[in-house]
């Protein structure tokens, strides 16, 4: 095979549709939008989501949610994933090279969930009042 040789495969491209030159082409006169009406014109048709001056569904749906721009930013890690963890002194970069947070994580908040039974050095992480209750009486602490 050689780079002059190279072809699309037959039938995957098709020819340029040239409209309104002639009777012969089968698409001359009117050029295949039919006859008279706003989709005819040049330059006229709807904006996307007008129903012809009916409420819009858009509009007569009630507004609900909000999602939150700073979420990818900040993740919960909790006690049952450091007992699983195993390190002794615990930080940002270890949480994520473990996989317990995402590459994108700035803030780590640690939540009472599960079991903890290992003295674990936390750095530059936060803690709920109860995580960090248990934290301390396994014999832990927070900086």
């Amino acid at each position: 095979m050689e780079l002059n040789s190279i072809k699309p495969s037959s039938g995957s491209k098709r020819p340029r549709r040239r409209v309104g030159r002639g009777i012969g082409s089968g698409l001359g006169k009117t050029a295949g939008r039919g006859h008279k009406g706003q989709k005819s014109r040049s330059g006229g048709y709807h904006k996307v989501g007008f129903e012809g001056g009916q409420m819009p569904l858009q509009r007569r749906l009630p507004k609900r949610g909000f999602k939150s721009r700073t979420l990818k930013f900040n993740a919960e890690v909790t006690l049952s994933d450091l007992e699983r963890l195993g390190a002794a002194e615990v930080d940002m970069l270890a949480l994520k090279q473990a996989g317990l947070v995402g590459e994108l994580v700035k803030v780590v908040k640690v939540i009472k969930s599960g079991e903890l039974t290992k003295a674990v050095k936390l750095t530059g992480i936060g803690a709920t009042a109860g995580a960090k209750a248990v934290i301390e009486s396994a014999g832990g602490s927070l900086a």
